[in-house]
């Protein structure tokens, strides 16, 4: 099994988990240039918010959209977003991902910006 495979199943697991839970989730996903953050209603069938940093307004007041910083930017703006559609509690999805750097900068972004998880 690689990387990416043990990647898929952690993030398999952890949706059932917060399937089960019958929660709003706040899914992130990760590359090395980029950030995604998504608002997932509870059924799985529809997006509430979406933020990343390829959005035109990060875009511009980023300098670098693969770090720390943008991670944080993108966490304030999904937490904004969600907020103006209605959502106030998530349960936190990290993909499989460690969370650690980007993925915990924009999940205390979130969490700062009016996100309960």
């Amino acid at each position: 099994m690689d990387k990416k495979q043990s990647r898929l199943r952690r993030a398999r697991r952890g949706r059932a988990h917060i399937m089960e839970l019958g929660k709003t989730r706040l899914c992130v996903h990760r590359t090395p240039q980029h950030m995604y953050a998504q608002v997932i209603a509870p059924e799985g069938d529809k997006v509430i918010a979406s933020a990343s940093t390829l959005d035109g307004d990060l875009r511009k007041s980023i300098s670098k959209p693969g770090n720390v910083e943008a991670a944080s930017a993108v966490g304030k703006l999904i937490a904004e977003r969600a907020r103006a559609a209605g959502v106030t509690q998530v349960a936190f999805d990290r993909s499989g991902f460690k969370y650690h750097g980007r993925v915990k900068a924009l999940a205390d972004a979130a969490r700062e910006n009016g996100l309960e998880f």
